[in-house]
């Protein structure tokens, strides 16, 4: 005859309820109730295209005068003015409101409120140098790669 102790049977018990609480997690991520409202992912439309910015950059003459200084800002430099640009615009898409992300990324949002990230042009913009001597410490001013960057800048908080 077998004789089942006391103290095995208490393991088997604890073995079948411990079994039964590792299970409960995956069981869980299976099934559930999700969240459809979420708003969806950033749009990156950007990527591997250039985008055009509206021409309300001076126009280069032929031989520049010794009065006619331009400043060529590129990367962070250029993001910022193009945020400073757009910043308290009415609408949306491309030509409305732009916002700075806490990441330090620059972004429109479309009808959908979908928000689309903004990259600076390649060649950079040319800003008369009065205007661009605020843009002086950021990454990209006169084709620099040293300075600022945008993720020191905090967004302004929503009222």
């Amino acid at each position: 005859m077998e004789k089942i102790y006391p103290r095995r049977k208490w393991t088997q018990i604890m073995a079948l309820i411990l079994s039964a609480l590792l299970t409960l997690p995956l069981l869980n991520a299976c099934g559930g109730n999700r969240n459809t409202s979420a708003p969806p992912p950033p749009v990156a439309d950007n990527v591997g295209r250039t985008q055009t910015y509206p021409s309300n950059q001076p126009q280069a003459r032929k031989g520049l005068s010794t009065g006619q200084k331009i400043a060529i800002l590129g990367g962070a430099a250029a993001l910022y003015y193009i945020y400073n640009q757009h910043k308290n615009r009415k609408g949306q898409g491309p030509q409305g409101q732009y916002y700075l992300s806490k990441n330090g990324r620059i972004y429109y949002r479309d009808a959908q409120g979908r928000p689309h990230w903004v990259t600076p042009p390649p060649e950079g913009i040319r800003v008369p140098e009065s205007e661009a001597r605020q843009y002086r410490d950021f990454q990209g001013y006169n084709n620099r790669s040293t300075g600022r960057d945008l993720t020191d800048l905090q967004p302004a908080p929503a009222l």
